[in-house]
């Protein structure tokens, strides 16, 4: 029966985000909550039901084999256009410095008081510069707890849903009137097409085709460009150690002391955003949705080690009002900064969102705001947060240890 149950065990994991995509696109409704949110609760459910001893060591595997595959993958399919440097480079300086001010201004308040604060702040400080990728590459790179992750997962949840009522509520209305604008602006003719591009693109379906002789073919080729960067991080990060003096036997081993994980993730993430521009690589169009589908089967694996018994939300209040206070804050200072730096109120929202829930969360409010035209903008600013999430996740933790 051990087998049978790592078997079928296996196979829910890996498909279930599939069964969950087809409701997405199948249905408008599940479309607008999006696939990460409905896996978290088909996740809870699961962690709520009678299921085999066998389904915790799987917990434990999944997401230490998905993380590093997804990091590369993801970084491989984004381009980072130069058509809207300027803009670009305004809103990702204002969103790492709110970002750094309320993730510290929180710690203060808060996080010194909760297990792990320092490493919950370096990564929520990553998850509010890039998403869903960052908080989860540095939940492994910071070895943040299970119980912590999940925690900080579920709560995460319910305030990004009042942080999604604010903006679709009058949020947006109300920073339109904070920056004197009361409509979007004009697009021009070549603006329009690459909305229209951008548009189809994420109403289409990614994985369509996948099982053809050209989708194997580039899954193949995906994975073992994949694999390889994930050897030569694994070497690269070993060779740091060695400069650094580390005990090398111990590397590993987080119990005495070992440090792998940190240097490990940041080369992953290097190596990814340095092939990104090969010609080849660029290739792989497909690259992005095969880390996402990465992605998907870990955030199942982690919501399915929520027992909500085992909440305790008056045990954890600190931590409740520390992601509060660091999702807020960060919203409202990044758009004071934007207002001083001259950028238009939507695109401060749009880059919100994308730093905070990451570019699927971004056509939602394109379209709800009416100006398609801040979809570019908005998946622009959540790549670049995809690629500097796991830096400043693990110098802002680093930083928080001092003070």
């Amino acid at each position: 029966m051990t087998i049978f149950n790592y078997v079928w065990l296996t196979i829910m994991f890996c498909t279930v985000p599939a069964g969950v995509l087809w409701l997405c696109r199948k249905y408008p409704i599940f479309d607008k909550i999006g696939p990460v949110m409905i896996l978290y609760a088909v996740g809870v459910v699961i962690a709520n039901i009678p299921m085999p001893a066998e389904i915790v060591k799987l917990q434990g595997i999944i997401p230490t084999i998905m993380i590093p595959l997804a990091i590369p993958m993801m970084l491989f399919g984004c381009t980072f256009k130069t058509s809207e440097v300027s803009l670009q480079l305004r809103l990702i300086t204002s969103g790492v410095i709110s970002v750094c001010l309320a993730v510290v201004g929180g710690y203060l308040l808060f996080g010194c008081h909760i297990e792990q604060g320092a490493e919950l702040g370096g990564m929520l400080a990553g998850k509010c510069t890039g998403g869903t990728l960052n908080a989860a590459a540095l939940k492994e790179g910071l070895r943040v707890s299970d119980k912590n992750y999940m925690l900080i997962t579920i709560y995460d949840i319910v305030i990004c849903f009042f942080y999604f009522i604010f903006l679709l509520g009058g949020g947006i209305r109300l920073f339109r009137w904070f920056y004197g604008e009361k409509t979007r602006l004009d697009i021009s003719a070549e603006d329009a097409a690459e909305i229209k591009h951008e548009m189809a693109a994420v109403k289409a379906n990614p994985y369509k085709g996948l099982w053809s002789k050209a989708g194997l073919s580039q899954i193949g080729k995906v994975l073992a460009t994949t694999i390889a960067v994930v050897i030569v991080a694994t070497g690269m990060s070993y060779l740091i150690g060695w400069i650094f003096g580390a005990d090398l036997a111990n590397f590993m081993n987080e119990k005495k002391g070992g440090w792998f994980m940190a240097p490990f993730i940041l080369m992953l993430t290097t190596i990814g955003i340095g092939l990104s521009f090969y010609k080849p690589i660029q290739k792989f169009d497909r690259s992005y949705d095969l880390g996402m589908y990465l992605i998907y089967i870990f955030s199942l694996a982690i919501a399915s080690m929520a027992d909500l018994s085992n909440l305790q939300i008056m045990e954890n209040l600190n931590m409740i009002a520390y992601l509060t206070f660091a999702i807020f804050v960060s919203l409202f200072i990044h758009a004071i900064l934007c207002r001083f730096m001259k950028v238009n109120a939507d695109s401060m929202v749009i880059s919100s969102v994308a730093f905070i829930n990451s570019p699927p969360f971004v056509p939602m409010i394109s379209n709800a705001m009416k100006n398609r035209a801040a979809l570019v903008t908005g998946i622009s600013a959540g790549l670049i947060g995809y690629a500097v999430g796991n830096y400043l996740g693990i110098l802002i933790t680093r930083l928080l240890h001092l003070l």
